[in-house]
Order: C-alpha cells, then sequence, then structure tokens
C-alpha cells in the first residue's frame, strides 16, 4: 500500500499571512490611513498584544499536554489561565495582529478585511474546534462555554 503525506496550508497563521499581504498590497488603494507617532506605537503594541496571545495561550495549551494545532483532537480542555477569558485566544491574538498591521500599513482595506478574517477563522477552525470540544468534553465544554466569550 502506497503512503502518501497529506500536506495542507490550511492553517490559521497561513490564513494571516495572507490577510497581512492582502493589507500591505492595498495600503494605498483607499488613501493611506495617517502615519502619525501615536497610529505607529499602537500598530507595535497591538501587533505585541497579538503574538503575546498566541505564545501565552500555545504555551497553556502545550504545559496541558493537549495540541493547539488545527484539525487534531485535544486531549484535554483548557480553561485555565488566558483561557478563563476567551475561548479562543490564538485566534483573538491574529486579530490584534492584523489590525496592528493595518494599522503599520495605514491600509483602510486592511482594517476592513479584520472581520472577514474574522469570519474564515471561524468558519474554517473554530467552529469545528468547537465541535470537537464538545464532541469530547460535553458538560465540561457547555459549562465553559457559558461563562467564557469566544473571543474576548
Amino acid at each position: 500500500m502506497e503512503s502518501r503525506i497529506k500536506f495542507s496550508l490550511d492553517y490559521p497563521p497561513v490564513w494571516l499571512v495572507g490577510f497581512i499581504a492582502l493589507t500591505y498590497l492595498t495600503r494605498n488603494v483607499i488613501g493611506p490611513l495617517a502615519q502619525t507617532e501615536t497610529v505607529l506605537a499602537l500598530s507595535y503594541v497591538l501587533i505585541g498584544i497579538g503574538v503575546g496571545l498566541m505564545c501565552v495561550a500555545a504555551f497553556t495549551m502545550w504545559r496541558h499536554k493537549t495540541t493547539f494545532i488545527p484539525h487534531r483532537y485535544p486531549q484535554r480542555l483548557v480553561t485555565t489561565g488566558i483561557f478563563r477569558y476567551s475561548r479562543n485566544p490564538i485566534c483573538l491574538g491574529d486579530a490584534f495582529t492584523l489590525v496592528g498591521f493595518s494599522l503599520l500599513y495605514g491600509s483602510v482595506i486592511g482594517l476592513l478585511s479584520v472581520p472577514v478574517f474574522m469570519t474564515v477563522i471561524w468558519w474554517r477552525f473554530i467552529r469545528k474546534e468547537e465541535e470537537k470540544l464538545k464532541g469530547s468534553f460535553a458538560q465540561d465544554y457547555d459549562t465553559w462555554a457559558k461563562k467564557t466569550r469566544r473571543w474576548m
């Protein structure tokens, strides 16, 4: 029997890089946003918050010995740390990062694409992850989902 390696680029970071590229490429399509020192500082802060959320969430999941990689089945339901405040802190971090890059590049279209990005991430990943969690951890997931917002 032939062994095939399944390779997919369907992961949130790939989508994020694609949206950041779109943000960069469309930075001058609709008059660029003002690039004041305050806007630039805010962009770096938002990028830092976004990357920080992603790292803290991934580390928390690693510490609990469960996967943070989409398309895999989680071994545990993590409800502590950053997961007390958001059911999807990695995706929330992606959104903060995209807003930050949109401000950094002065891209109006980039800012307008953030809700589109969040919808894509919800449709491609969060929806399926929540189904897996609910299937594996039924009552614990329902209790956690009722008291913890999806985005924050």
